[in-house]
């Protein structure tokens, strides 16, 4: 909490994937600084995705770690390749809440990967497009005009470094990425005179933190065949200040972006990396 009071007091915040990672500290951190929150994941596997995504357990432990804050708060699953069901959930929150001032599309996945572009089946391009840039589309179409009409809000982008700059046998997520990045400079424009602000944040190599339960350095490091025993020390290597980025980093980084502090923000790529993409 700031010295002058909870930054986020009286808003009302939806986070995607919020059953783990990036997602679970996100959620808490807008929590611990006065947010009511509706929390929403898939909470089950996907097929095409080689590894388990969040599960209904474990966005009810995100919820639970929200409530011990004092936070109101409502959960959800929900795909966000589904639009009704994205829909649904936006619609949940104000008849819950009264009102949504920050949306954070978090919800991705960083596989199927590691192959050439040529090696990559059509099902599986259409698969992580469908979930890391037309997901966020979904989210912001379906929350966008509740928050212009009422002239504010906060919508914030979990991309990547992957926007930035190119990685061997990802193109379909670098492609999502990147398209991500221009759907947020594009819904800027479209809605900075409605004062809704919309940014993007580009973590590097998030650590996968035990106590958020993350997973997603190790299965990148499983695409490129890295020993998982050995990867973070492996991507530790890549980067300039010695350390991989914590997911608390990413999470503070977004509460910037929702609170009013950021109030004349907005088109923006914040990029957490530890100086990777400065090279």
């Amino acid at each position: 909490m700031s010295p002058g009071g909870p930054r986020l007091s009286g808003k009302v915040a939806l986070v995607t994937g919020a059953a783990r990672g990036i997602g679970r500290a996100t959620a808490v951190a807008f929590a611990r600084e006065g947010a009511d929150l509706m929390l929403v994941d898939i909470a089950a596997d996907l097929p095409g995705v080689p590894y388990p995504l969040g599960s209904e357990s474990q966005l009810a432990h995100t919820a639970e770690l929200c409530r011990e804050t004092g936070a109101a708060v409502r959960t959800a699953r929900v795909d966000v390749r589904d639009l009704a069901a994205v829909e649904t959930a936006v619609k949940e929150t104000t008849a819950r809440f009264g009102r949504l001032d920050v949306l954070v599309n978090n919800a991705g996945i960083a596989a199927p990967s590691g192959r050439a572009a040529h090696e990559i089946e059509e099902h599986e391009w259409q698969l992580m497009l469908d979930v890391d840039l037309s997901g966020a589309w979904r989210t912001i179409r379906a929350a966008g005009a509740l928050m212009t009409a009422r002239g504010a809000g906060s919508i914030i982008n979990i991309a990547s470094t992957a926007g930035l700059v190119g990685y061997r046998h990802f193109a379909g997520y670098v492609a999502a990425k990147h398209g991500l990045i221009g759907l947020t400079k594009a819904v800027a424009l479209d809605y900075a005179p409605r004062r809704v602000r919309v940014n993007a944040i580009c973590p590097g190599s998030v650590r996968d933190d035990p106590r958020v339960e993350g997973r997603m350095l190790a299965e990148i490091a499983r695409a490129l065949d890295v020993p998982v025993a050995e990867h973070e020390q492996t991507f530790v290597q890549a980067q300039p200040m010695n350390a991989l980025v914590e997911p608390d980093d990413v999470a503070t980084a977004a509460l910037w972006l929702a609170s009013d502090e950021s109030r004349q923000v907005t088109g923006t790529v914040l990029t957490v990396d530890g100086g990777f993409s400065a090279r």
